[in-house]
């Protein structure tokens, strides 16, 4: 067959049509299948590390419950609080607590306590109860003052932030 002829058979949109497949080819190969492979390797890279960069955050997590998991229970904090709170003469009202239910592995014992004192035993109180007791957080506080004299009331609530066990 002579080039003529198949050129006349085919017409011109044929030997267009013949033109751009042989484009999309050559682009398919120099443009599609390079950025194909290197999206393979990326992904697979991307997989390798996944693994890797949860670990961290599963050490720091056990960091955390490392930190919180404790010998003393709940009453021996109680009755550390108690301590600081004759300690620093602040007068200690009648406190109660509850514990939050939760699926997680810590447990957050909730701390309603009023206290009375001045101003500088509550702040002592609060300094000494956060040193002391490394479990503990504060999670409100209001301060009233009652009347002229230096007495100042405290409404708390404080938690502690302990493992199961």
């Amino acid at each position: 067959m002579n080039l003529n002829r198949i050129r006349e058979s085919l017409g011109m949109s044929g030997i267009a049509g013949i033109f751009l497949l042989a484009c999309g080819i050559f682009f398919a190969n120099t443009v599609v299948n390079p950025l194909e492979t290197r999206a393979a390797r990326l992904q697979d890279k991307a997989s390798r590390k996944a693994p890797a960069a949860a670990v961290p955050g599963a050490e720091k997590v056990a960091e955390v419950y490392a930190y919180l998991e404790k010998d003393e229970d709940a009453t021996d904090w109680l009755a550390k609080l108690h301590a600081i709170g004759m300690a620093t003469g602040v007068q200690l009202q009648s406190a109660s607590y509850r514990t939050q239910k939760t699926d997680a592995k810590i447990v957050r014992y909730e701390i309603a306590l009023p206290v009375a004192g001045s101003y500088g035993q509550i702040r002592d109180f609060l300094k000494r109860s956060l040193a002391e007791i490394p479990i503990l957080s504060v999670d409100h506080l209001t301060l009233k003052r009652e009347g002229k004299n230096n007495v100042v009331t405290a409404e708390m609530r404080l938690t502690l932030h302990m493992v199961k066990s």
